[in-house]
């Protein structure tokens, strides 16, 4: 498929029912999503970040554009990329960083509100509106069916305010977003609530821990998209940490026996090479 194929591919995906959009971290774990049959795959800022030994936060623009076009070539599937904050505070350079993501072949990217500043965690409204209002122009003007997805940063930034995310969340979807998401939000009343607010706009839901909604529960709410952020970084560095210490503090290798076997995941990356050989055969 060609890019423009791919990036309309993800738009019909948002204009009905529910799709999981998980999150990888590397060439590795994007080819196995992919595997698993998800229909698109989403960047994360924390998952990239500790891959390569850094905080959440601490990526540079250029790293992270590198990271997203790495993931990006690394599967046929539409890719969202988690852009934080356009690695910018003014709107002109926000464009600027919204064109160099678009280059890099993603099928939508995301815009939030936070400034990184914990005196000052939000963006004023004007602000957020004019840096989402920029990222839409940059869009349009580079003739890419790119969705642009508007974040409501509030109950991750220590302002759990509903009311207030609701209404950035509006005001983002006014300036041009196409897709609209509040990461944070977990009770099932929020959630509908958000759905209702900026309807018939899609929502993505960040499902970034255990809360016993499922994929039916959330679909049932209206949610039209499921990410999870850098949750599946964090699941694999779980058993990497505990494994770890076992063996420096204990001097004991109980652990490795949950390891996935050699033969499992070398087969699969085995057979995953030969599919992608097949097809660039045939092109």
């Amino acid at each position: 498929m060609s890019i423009s194929d791919v990036r309309a591919a993800f738009r019909k995906l948002h204009e009905s029912g529910c799709f999981v959009i998980p999150n990888p971290w590397d060439v590795g774990t994007a080819r196995y999503l992919g595997h698993c049959g998800f229909k698109a795959l989403a960047t994360t800022s924390a998952g990239a970040a500790f891959s390569m030994g850094l905080p959440d936060g601490a990526v540079t623009r250029d790293m992270m554009l590198a990271h997203i076009r790495t993931i990006a070539e690394a599967t046929e599937l539409p890719v969202n990329a988690d852009f934080e904050a356009g690695y910018a505070h003014d709107p002109e350079t926000v464009a600027e960083s919204v064109r160099l993501c678009i280059a890099t072949g993603v099928a939508g990217l995301s815009i939030e509100d936070a400034t990184g500043d914990k005196a000052k965690p939000l963006y004023d409204l004007d602000t957020a509106v004019a840096r989402m209002q920029a990222a839409r122009r940059a869009i349009d003007q580079s003739g890419a069916d790119v969705m642009l997805v508007g974040r409501a940063e509030c109950f991750l930034v220590g302002r759990p305010d509903l009311e207030e995310t609701l209404a950035r969340l509006n005001a983002y979807a006014s300036a041009g977003a196409d897709c609209l998401y509040a990461p944070g939000i977990r009770a099932a009343e929020q959630i509908a609530a958000v759905v209702a607010a900026v309807a018939p706009k899609p929502v993505n839901l960040l499902m970034s821990g255990a809360t016993g909604l499922t994929v039916d529960d959330l679909a049932g709410l209206g949610v039209r998209r499921i990410s999870v952020g850098g949750a599946l970084a964090r699941v694999a560095w779980g058993p990497f940490m505990r494994a770890a210490k076992q063996i420096a503090t204990e001097g004991r290798f109980d652990a490795l026996a949950d390891a996935v076997p050699q033969a499992e995941i070398n087969g699969f990356f085995r057979e995953d090479l030969k599919g992608r050989e097949g097809r660039c055969a045939t092109l």
